[in-house]
């Protein structure tokens, strides 16, 4: 019997041994998993390599994490704010004009092109010192919120004749208004240049199937 005990002594120290060996590793697995969760946490969501912006608040409208440049640590946050939504706007109705004038136009020789950058050397200097005039009055009225009345919301012109955003709604029409714009932005850059090296309207490269231009029209 003795030896029979003697004989278990190497397999209970060695059982001992797994036993602290298995929960050790386990609450070192439990301790990784605890600090990768804080590491995402820390890190932004829309660039996963870089460290969350300090100075964006994920309750504002259209919040993403993404500021790789780190403007919101140099810059007003309400002034980037601002200067965004202002951006989306003058692009959503920019896109907009980009493509209407290949249907429709006011019934004049001076608005018959539809090659957008075509037709802006054939605005009357007027209406384009009209657009500056109205530009500058937008500028004026925003910046006068922005510097004596710091509490109001970035973009808030008080113009929502339809009350869309009221109450409940309001912050996903913000959202909403941010990506769409965002989105216009986008599609904006890409009109442009496509138009600059095709001299042809969005529909009417559709039309011709000219989707990949080789030459750049310089001349």
């Amino acid at each position: 019997m003795m030896s029979l005990a003697f004989g278990y002594i190497p397999f209970l120290s060695t059982f001992c041994q797994n036993h602290v060996l298995y929960h050790y590793r386990r609450g070192q697995g439990s301790l990784l998993k605890l600090r990768c969760s804080i590491e995402t946490q820390r890190m932004s969501k829309a660039i996963p390599f870089f460290p969350k912006p300090a100075r964006l608040d994920e309750s504002m409208p259209g919040y993403a994490g993404f500021d790789p440049l780190g403007f919101s640590d140099k810059f007003d946050v309400k002034f980037l704010q601002e200067a965004e939504i202002k951006h989306c706007r003058i692009c959503m109705l920019a896109a907009l004009g980009w493509v209407v004038p290949e249907f429709w136009h006011l019934p004049s020789e001076v608005f018959s092109n539809t090659s957008p950058l075509a037709a802006l050397g054939q605005v009357p200097k007027l209406g384009l010192i009209q657009i500056l005039l109205l530009v500058l009055a937008l500028e004026a009225i925003s910046l006068d919120k922005i510097t004596f009345h710091p509490e109001k919301e970035p973009g808030d012109f008080g113009f929502d004749p339809l009350g869309l955003g009221k109450g409940n709604a309001k912050k996903w029409m913000q959202t909403a208004e941010l990506k769409n714009g965002r989105l216009a932005m986008i599609a904006m850059g890409a009109f442009f240049h496509q138009n600059l090296l095709t001299n042809q309207g969005i529909f009417e490269q559709l039309r011709t199937h000219n989707f990949f231009p080789t030459t750049f029209p310089l001349h």
